[in-house]
């Protein structure tokens, strides 16, 4: 008989509520009747939490990689389900009423989110921290950068279809994993939606794996690192506006400021053009790793921005800039005059020679598309 849904949890040591958990998946398939498994993936338990799973009759996947996504992989992976729910091990879900998800699934969604805000806020059930600033924050800054209209980022309880996790490709080994997987889905495009869920005080006596600081900055600094427009090109754009207008009053409402101020918003204009280069180098080596999707119109941008248009670019800006320098040592020029195009000039030049080298590493990211 072929699986429709396989029940996986990522475990270490939940010898205390790793039984209830499987007994509360197994009774929901019975309830429902769905042919299906439960699938553990543990992480190297030292308390026996793998003959209790097996004992009754879960499937039990040792997986040696530590972290909380490679233990969900590594159950994922093994999982023989057209759909899969994702659950932890500590009696905190709702494993009995996986009705909503399974529904939504059925209904063409590939990846159904549980929502632990919109459920039965019971007390205990989740730290102060977590509830009212680490999750809506994150969750926040995931929905900005990634346009989605997700209410709990990282609620571990979520259904998807196998076939939406091997798009996927998911690849973290932490606590970063569930963030991975909205991000992952939201560039594919892929149908996402949520359902209420309750979540309840875990049922183990032991402190929790998570560790709130350095899972919420894990959390973060994956968020930035695939959304390049968000960390590099936005905040290049911005301080280039910045030097721009302050260049502007430099030069017409000069009474208003010291000569101290050309230097800064110059070195201010470099600084985002730094940003602005570094955003497209990242952006073409992600897509080429596969960590963000080709778009259609991606080979096109190699065809458009040659070698050698690179260099000759660079080298008329840089040419510019020197001819701008020779300016400079005009005589009968105050000392004000002087830095109002030196060292713009200087900006130039080093802007020139960023293209070129820029055109140069762009060409080698590009090899491959030419290949």
């Amino acid at each position: 008989m072929s699986v429709k849904l396989s029940i996986i949890m990522p475990c270490l040591n939940e010898a205390e509520t790793i039984g209830t958990c499987i007994k509360k998946a197994q009774a929901f398939l019975k309830r429902v009747k769905i042919s299906g498994e439960v699938v553990i993936g543990d992480n190297g338990s030292v308390d026996g939490s793998q003959d209790i799973a097996k004992n009754l009759g879960a499937i039990v996947v040792n997986v040696e990689v530590k972290g909380y996504g490679s233990a969900s992989r590594g159950a994922i992976d093994r999982a023989n389900g057209d759909y899969i729910i994702s659950a932890d091990t500590d009696d905190s879900h709702d494993i009995l009423n996986l009705d909503e998800f399974v529904h939504k699934l059925d209904e063409g969604y590939d990846l159904v989110i549980g929502n632990r805000f919109k459920g039965d806020k019971l007390k205990e059930s989740m730290p102060f921290l977590h509830r009212y600033v680490g999750n809506p924050v994150l969750t926040f800054i995931g929905n900005i950068f990634f346009k989605t209209k997700i209410g709990d980022f990282h609620c571990g309880l979520r259904g998807f279809t196998k076939e939406a996790y091997n798009q996927m490709n998911l690849s973290t080994v932490g606590m970063e994993f569930a963030s991975e997987m909205i991000v992952k889905a939201s560039l594919l495009d892929l149908k996402i939606t949520e359902v209420s869920t309750t979540v309840y005080p875990s049922g183990r006596s032991r402190k929790a794996h998570l560790r709130s600081f350095p899972d919420g900055w894990r959390h973060l600094r994956f968020l930035l690192l695939y959304s390049p427009k968000w960390l590099f090109l936005i905040p290049g754009v911005i301080f280039m506006l910045i030097s721009f207008i302050g260049t502007f009053l430099l030069i017409y409402l000069k009474n208003l400021f010291v000569v101290e101020w050309i230097p800064l918003f110059s070195g201010l204009f470099l600084i985002s053009f730094q940003f602005v280069i570094f955003y497209a180098l990242t952006k073409i080596y992600a897509t080429n790793h596969g960590l963000i999707p080709r778009r259609k119109k991606y080979n096109d941008l190699f065809s458009f921005f040659t070698l050698e248009r690179g260099l000759l670019s660079g080298l008329l800006i840089s040419i510019s800039g020197i001819l701008l320098y020779g300016f400079g040592f005009q005589k009968d020029l105050d000392i004000y005059q002087v830095l109002s195009i030196v060292v713009p000039a200087t900006i130039i030049i080093v802007m020139g020679v960023q293209v070129i080298l820029f055109s140069f590493f762009f060409s080698i990211l590009g090899l491959k598309e030419e290949l």
